[in-house]
C-alpha cells in the first residue's frame, strides 16, 4: 500500500471511531476540580515549587541520559532513599511515569512459563505490561478470592505465579481484599505485585498505602497523584528492586526523569507524613459527597476519593451540565469501563470545603433530572448518494462457511465486503478480496485471539459494544452501493456480558442469508438459530448448506422451512474466482 494509501485508511479508521461516539479530544481544565487526581491538593503546594527550582538551579533542566549512562543524580537516589523510607520498604527505584513501571515490573518479572493472574479491572499499563512479558495470563474476576484460588489451583504447573492488583481501584474506587490475596499467595506460593497509585498518600500508616505482606514481591507508587507531582516508584524487597536495575528494559533504555520532579517527590513525602489531616479530609469529603448522591437516589460508590456515579447513557449529557455550573466533572465511557456502566468519575480533594461538595451533589442531581436537549436535526443525505444496500452473512456456529458464502455474494452482486469483527490471525477481509474481486476494507474492531468476541475483546483489555459498533458499520458504509456483511461466528456469540452479535444485527436492521454445515447435527443447530433470529424479528432471505451434499437434511430443511430458499454450496477444490463463477451461474441470488 502507497503511502497515501495509509493516511486514507487511517482517516477512515478515524471516521468510524469517531461515528462509534468513542472520540476523545483535549481539554484543558475550568471550573473546580472535581476530575485530577490530586487529591491532596499538593501539585501547587509552596514547598514542591520550591523544591523543583532548587533542583533546576542546581542539576538544570534535564539528567541528560539514562541513569545507568550519566543521568544518575544525587537528586534520584534522595528520592528514592527517601521513598524506600516512607513506604516500609528496602529499597525503590524512580520512574518516569507509573505506566513504564508497571510494564517494567511485569515484564521483568515475568516470562514464558510463568502465569500471572490479573484482576479484570486492573489498569491498562497492568495489562500491557503482562503482554510484554509474554508470560500466561488468567483473568479473574474482580476482588473475588475464591475465583483467583481456583485459577491459582490451575495453574500449579507454572514456573512462577503473580497476582497482579490494584490496592484501590482507578475507576471503582473500591479496595482490593489484600489480605485475602496474600494468604493465598502463601497457599500457592505466588507473589504479589500492586499497584498503590490511588492508594498511597490516603492510606496505610503515614498514608504509605495499603500493600503488606511477606509475599509482596514489588508495588507501584506513583507521584502524579496524592502527592502531585509525577514520576513512579517501584518498592519492595532489595533483590527486586535490584533485579529491576540489571534487567527491566523500560529503566535501562529511558532517560532518567527530570531533576526537578524528583526534588518535588522528596517534598511531597514529607507534606504526607506530617500533615495527616490532609488524607482524612479528602477521605471525609468523599464519603460526604457519595452519602449525598445516594440520599438522591443516585448510583454512587467506592471507598477512597474517588466517587463513581454510574449514569449509562446519560453520563455524557450530566457531565456537560455540572460543568455548565463551574464544576469540572467528566464522563468515562467504554471502552475505558464495562459496556453499561458510563459513569462520572468523581474525585473529591482536600482543599474541597463541604459547602462545595454539597453544591456539587445539588448541582448533579439537577443535571439528571433535566430533560435532555433535542438535538438538532441531521442534515439531509445528498440526493445523489443513495442507501446502502446490506446484506448481511450469518451463521450457526464458527468454521461453517461463511467467509465463502459472502465471496460468492460478493462477487455475484458486485457488493463491497466488510467484517466488523475478527478475531484471531486470519483476514477474512484479504481471502473476499481476493476471490471476490471487490473492494473488502480493513475490519472495524480486530482482536488478536481466535475466540468469541467477548473473549478476544477481554484479552486484548477491551470491550465491544452492540450500539457503537453499529454505528461504526453505518459510517462504513455510509457513502451507498451494495454491501456484504459476514458476522464472527454464530449469531449468539457473546460480543460482552450483556450482548451478543444478535444486537448487533437488530441494530443495524438488514435482512440477512444463514450458512450452516450440510452435514449430521445441522438441523438442530440450524432450527434453533433460524427460531432465536424470528423472536429477534431478523429478516432471513435464504439458507446456505455447506459441505458434501447431505440429501436427506436438504430434504427436511426444505419441507420445515418452506419457501425459504435453500442453497447447497460444496466444499471448492481448488478454491478460486474460477469456481465461484461457475456456480454463480447455476444459482439464482436474488434474495429482494
Amino acid at each position: 500500500m502507497s503511502g497515501g494509501g495509509l493516511l486514507l485508511e487511517l482517516r477512515e479508521e478515524l471516521t468510524r471511531w469517531r461515528g462509534a461516539g468513542l472520540g476523545r479530544s483535549l481539554a484543558p481544565g475550568s471550573g473546580r476540580d472535581f476530575t485530577s487526581n490530586d487529591t491532596l491538593a499538593l501539585a501547587r503546594h509552596p514547598e514542591l515549587v520550591a523544591a523543583a527550582r532548587a533542583a533546576l538551579e542546581e542539576f538544570g533542566v534535564g539528567a541528560g541520559a539514562a541513569r545507568l549512562l550519566r543521568g544518575d543524580l544525587p537528586v534520584h537516589r534522595a528520592a528514592e532513599e527517601r521513598a524506600a523510607a516512607w513506604l516500609g520498604e528496602e529499597a525503590a527505584l524512580l520512574f518516569p511515569s507509573g505506566y513504564q513501571a508497571n510494564a517494567a515490573a511485569l515484564s521483568t518479572f515475568a516470562a514464558r512459563g510463568d502465569l500471572i493472574l490479573s484482576d479484570e479491572r486492573n489498569h491498562a499499563s497492568l495489562i500491557d505490561g503482562a503482554r510484554l512479558s509474554r508470560a500466561a495470563v488468567a483473568v479473574f474476576a474482580h476482588n473475588d478470592a475464591d475465583d483467583l484460588g481456583r485459577r491459582l489451583a490451575a495453574g500449579r504447573a507454572a514456573r512462577r505465579r503473580l497476582i497482579v492488583v490494584e490496592s484501590v481501584y482507578s475507576m471503582d474506587g473500591d479496595l482490593a481484599p489484600l489480605a485475602e490475596f496474600a494468604a493465598l499467595a502463601s497457599r500457592h506460593d505466588a507473589w504479589l505485585v500492586v499497584d498503590e497509585a490511588h492508594a498511597a498518600g490516603l492510606f496505610g500508616p503515614r498514608g504509605s498505602g495499603l500493600a503488606r505482606s511477606e509475599r509482596l514481591l514489588i508495588r507501584t507508587v506513583t507521584g502524579g497523584k496524592a502527592l502531585g507531582a509525577g514520576g513512579a516508584f517501584l518498592a519492595g524487597p532489595r533483590v527486586s528492586v535490584e533485579t529491576l536495575l540489571q534487567h527491566a528494559r523500560p529503566f535501562v533504555f529511558t532517560t532518567a526523569p527530570l531533576p526537578a520532579l524528583a526534588a518535588a517527590l522528596v517534598a511531597a513525602i514529607g507534606i504526607v507524613e506530617r500533615e495527616p489531616g490532609r488524607r482524612e479530609r479528602a477521605l471525609a469529603r468523599a464519603a460526604r459527597l457519595r452519602a449525598a448522591l445516594r440520599a438522591g437516589g443516585l448510583d454512587a460508590f467506592g471507598e477512597s476519593a474517588i466517587v463513581p456515579v454510574i449514569l449509562g447513557e446519560a453520563a455524557m449529557r450530566v457531565a456537560a451540565r455540572v460543568r455548565e455550573e463551574g464544576f469540572d466533572v467528566r464522563a468515562v465511557r467504554p471502552p475505558t469501563v464495562p459496556v453499561g456502566t458510563d459513569r462520572l468519575r468523581i474525585v473529591c480533594h482536600a482543599d474541597h470545603e463541604e459547602h462545595e461538595i454539597d453544591a456539587l451533589a445539588a448541582a448533579l442531581l439537577r443535571a439528571r433530572d433535566a430533560p435532555a436537549r433535542a438535538a438538532a436535526a441531521p442534515p439531509p443525505a445528498p440526493a445523489s448518494t443513495p442507501a446502502p444496500d446490506l446484506l448481511i452473512v450469518a451463521g450457526t456456529g464458527t468454521g461453517v462457511g461463511k467467509t465463502v458464502v459472502a465471496a460468492l455474494l460478493a462477487r455475484a452482486r458486485k457488493a463491497r465486503y466488510l467484517k466488523p469483527v475478527q478475531t484471531g490471525a486470519e483476514c477474512d477481509s484479504a481471502s473476499v478480496r481476493a476471490l471476490a474481486g471487490v473492494a473488502a476494507p480493513a475490519p472495524l474492531v480486530r482482536f488478536p485471539l481466535p475466540a468469541s468476541v467477548d473473549q478476544a475483546a477481554a484479552a486484548a483489555g477491551a470491550t465491544v459494544d452492540a450500539r457503537a459498533l453499529a454505528a461504526s458499520v453505518r459510517e462504513a458504509i455510509s457513502a451507498g452501493g451494495r454491501w456484504i456483511l459476514e458476522c464472527a461466528g454464530g449469531l449468539r456469540v457473546p460480543l460482552n456480558d450483556r450482548e451478543d452479535q444478535s444486537h448487533l444485527l437488530v441494530a443495524l436492521g438488514a435482512p440477512l442469508v444463514l450458512v450452516a454445515r450440510s452435514g449430521l447435527g445441522t438441523l438442530n443447530e440450524t432450527l434453533l438459530t433460524l427460531e432465536a433470529a424470528a423472536l429477534r424479528g431478523l429478516r432471513v432471505r435464504a439458507l446456505f448448506l455447506v459441505g458434501e451434499p447431505h440429501a436427506a437434511n436438504a430434504a427436511t430443511l426444505r419441507r420445515r422451512l418452506a419457501p425459504l430458499p435453500i442453497l447447497e454450496v460444496p466444499r471448492f477444490d481448488p478454491l478460486g474466482a474460477e469456481a465461484l463463477d461457475a456456480w454463480i451461474a447455476r444459482h439464482d441470488l436474488d434474495f429482494s
